[in-house]
């Protein structure tokens, strides 16, 4: 792949660069998708709005606030750098963090399931994150070790391996399959759930590639750990909301036997 030009156009003096216009375009599908979606779950569309409205500005902060924690030796003391979104920096778990709690939190207040909320937000998470992946490449940045793979960007004169690609592959082959799943789903939560396994599977192995990643205690980076506590998790949760579907669905083909005379194993 040749050396990107960060800045898509300039207006009025001021560049434009792809990395908003790439993350802007991801917030916006994923707005429609939920949009349409959101009967389907039990929720208003136009309350589905609501929740995006206040969810992702809450969920760009928490991604920037993550990064600049973890760089906090590059960012402290000047305020304007760490505002400054257009070099990029936002970490995707930071956003997941604040933007999924916020949700939660406001599912409660306005009465309605969290796990159906977080189904519908899930797909969208995942096309958002397809898109968005290439700002890192327009800005040079999230990419991994030097490699002779034809498909490696030049990054200060080197080839290197195009981690945003593998992850931008990896999350719309998400959205395809968290889609097919939503219709055909067996608990709630199991959308959302599937998002976390499969997500953290592959951050964890695209992480290791990486050369820029935060670091927990200047040793372990704190996506592969994160990544996997929250597969861990996952798996765990989706056994037990699995099996007491499935007992869920015995006991009530168990109820209505007495009125076919029949019982379903």
């Amino acid at each position: 792949m040749p050396i990107p030009n960060p800045i898509a156009f300039t207006i009025f003096n001021i560049d434009i660069r792809w990395y908003g216009i790439l993350i802007a375009l991801g917030i916006i599908l994923g707005t429609l998708l939920i949009y349409k979606r959101a009967p389907r779950h039990g929720i208003d569309s136009e309350r589905s709005l609501d929740f995006i409205l206040i969810c992702v500005p809450i969920g760009i902060i928490g991604a920037r606030l993550y990064y600049v924690l973890f760089n906090w030796g590059y960012y402290a003391g000047d305020f304007f750098k760490i505002i400054n979104l257009r070099a990029g920096g936002l970490a995707i778990h930071g956003g997941l963090i604040f933007g999924l709690l916020t949700a939660v939190i406001l599912s409660k207040i306005w009465n309605y399931r969290p796990l159906d909320l977080l189904d519908l937000a899930m797909p969208a998470v995942a096309l958002a994150q397809a898109i968005g992946r290439w700002g890192n490449y327009f800005n040079s940045e999230a990419h991994g070790g030097p490699t002779n793979l034809p498909w490696g960007i030049i990054v200060d004169g080197q080839k290197v391996h195009p981690t945003f690609l593998y992850e931008s592959i990896w999350c719309l082959m998400l959205f395809a399959l968290l889609m097919i799943l939503d219709n055909h789903k067996k608990f709630a939560g199991q959308i959302f759930l599937v998002y976390g396994i499969l997500y953290s599977l592959e951050r964890f192995f695209v992480e290791s590639l990486r050369t820029d990643s935060l670091m927990l205690f200047g040793i372990v980076k704190q996506a592969m750990l994160f990544s996997a506590i929250v597969f861990v998790a996952c798996i765990t949760a989706y056994i037990f909301l699995n099996r007491h579907s499935n007992r869920a669905g015995k006991i009530f083909y168990g109820r209505h036997s007495k009125y076919t005379g029949k019982f379903k194993q």
